[in-house]
C-alpha cells in the first residue's frame, strides 16, 4: 500500500508503504530498504533542500504523531512536542502532508486539527493557521494538501470549501485561489516556475494553475 512519493537530488524514487513500515528507494530499477519502522507507520514524505528526508508518521494505536529527519537512514531530527512539552500536532489517523519552507520553516497540514502547523529549523512553533473568516467559506477548514514557492509562501487546500488559501511566510492569510472550478482539491505540488499542481480529489483531475502574475 504505497502512500506517497517524493524524488531526491539524484533522481531517486522515494515511496512510503504502510504494511511493510518501511520507506523505499528506487534507482536504475534497483529498490533498496532506507527505513523501516517499529510501532509507528510512515506516511508523507518531503525532500529538504539540504537533500534530507523527512518522514510524517503516526504510532500505531493513532494517539501520537511526528515528523522526522533523516540523512539517509540516520535520524538527525524529531518534531513532536512544543516548548511546554505539548504535542504540535493532533493525535489522530488523519492525514498531515508535510512541505518545507524556503526558510527552512517546517509545514504541516494538520487536517484533524483543522491548522497549518508551523515550526522554525530547530523545530519551535512559529504558528497555527487555523483559516481565515469568509461568508462565502462556511465548511470547516480541514486542511490537507501543503507546498511552499519561490516566495516562501504557503499554499494549502481547502477541500470542502472547494478552494486553496495562500499564506505569507509569517502566517498571515494573502488571498484564496477560488477562481478555477476547484473541485475538493487535495494534493499541491508548486514547480520552480511558480506553476500550481492541483489534485482534484473527486474528479481523479490535475490541474495546472498560474496564480501570480
Amino acid at each position: 500500500m504505497p502512500y506517497d512519493i517524493a524524488v531526491d537530488k539524484d533522481g531517486a524514487l522515494l515511496y512510503s508503504e504502510l504494511k511493510t513500515r518501511t520507506v523505499y528507494k528506487v534507482k536504475n530499477d534497483q529498490t533498496e530498504v532506507i527505513i523501516t519502522l517499529q510501532g509507528w507507520k510512515p506516511a508523507k514524505l518531503c525532500v529538504t533542500s539540504s537533500d534530507d528526508l523527512m518522514v510524517t508518521m503516526n504510532i500505531d494505536n493513532g494517539t501520537q504523531f511526528k515528523v522526522v529527519r533523516y540523512s539517509g537512514s540516520t535520524v538527525k531530527q524529531t518534531v513532536q512536542f512544543d516548548e511546554e512539552g505539548q504535542p504540535l500536532y493532533s493525535g489522530n489517523n488523519a492525514i498531515k502532508y508535510v512541505s518545507e519552507n524556503r526558510n527552512l520553516d517546517i509545514c504541516v497540514a494538520d487536517c484533524g486539527a483543522g491548522a497549518v502547523v508551523v515550526v522554525n529549523q530547530a523545530g519551535k512553533l512559529r504558528f497555527r493557521y487555523t483559516g481565515h473568516p469568509s461568508p462565502t467559506k462556511n465548511q470547516p477548514f480541514k486542511t490537507r494538501g501543503i507546498t511552499t514557492d519561490s516566495q516562501s509562501r504557503i499554499l494549502t487546500t481547502d477541500g470542502e470549501n472547494h478552494c486553496i488559501h495562500i499564506l505569507d511566510a509569517y502566517g498571515q492569510f494573502l488571498r484564496y485561489i477560488d477562481h478555477c472550478g476547484l473541485d475538493n482539491p487535495f494534493g499541491l505540488c508548486v514547480d520552480s516556475n511558480d506553476s500550481l499542481f492541483v489534485c482534484e480529489f473527486n474528479k481523479g483531475n490535475v490541474k495546472k494553475i498560474r496564480y501570480l502574475n
